[in-house]
């Protein structure tokens, strides 16, 4: 009988917390969501340091078909397919992540204008420095200045970018 009581009082002590305490799972929710990110980035940094990633001339050498042709991006793109896709694959059916309250899919569905300037204007600032954010970011654990102004010069891009946004909405 006193077994029976310590699980009925528990239980409602659990019922009391739980109820009381919505606020801070929520909250934990969110910070494991940001611990999960930030491991997520620190991952994704180191890969493209071990793989040289973070050194443009690597990627200008991909791109230089006709030159000193440099087929290693493609070996780091394919590690990447093979540790992803099984993870992928485990959570297709999921209807929301592990630490969010939904998926964060894009609703735009065109192709439009702001769609084709963007990824044009993307696609030829990699092609002329062979940087693209990720490993930009990266690189600025080794304090390479160039790396510095890449990355002021996304920012420049994204304030320009609103301001230009501001004047023509």
């Amino acid at each position: 009988r006193d077994l029976q009581t310590d699980l009925r009082r528990l239980r409602e002590m659990c019922i009391s917390v739980s109820r009381s305490n919505f606020s801070s799972v929520y909250g934990i929710k969110k910070m494991m969501s940001k611990i999960v990110s930030c491991i997520s980035g620190i991952i994704f940094g180191v890969g493209l340091s071990v793989s040289n990633m973070i050194n443009p001339e690597k990627v200008l050498g991909f791109l230089d078909l006709f030159g000193q042709w440099d087929p290693s991006l493609i070996f780091v793109m394919m590690g990447a397919i093979i540790v992803s896709a099984p993870v992928f694959f485990l959570f297709r059916n999921k209807n929301k992540p592990l630490f969010a309250d939904n998926f964060s899919i894009p609703t735009l569905k065109s192709i439009d204008k702001n769609l084709i300037i963007g990824s044009g204007t993307f696609g030829i600032g990699w092609g002329m420095v062979g940087f693209c954010p990720g490993p930009a970011i990266s690189s600025l654990a080794l304090l390479n200045t160039y790396s510095v102004y890449f990355v002021l010069s996304i920012v420049g891009g994204f304030l320009l970018t609103e301001f230009v946004n501001i004047i023509i909405i």
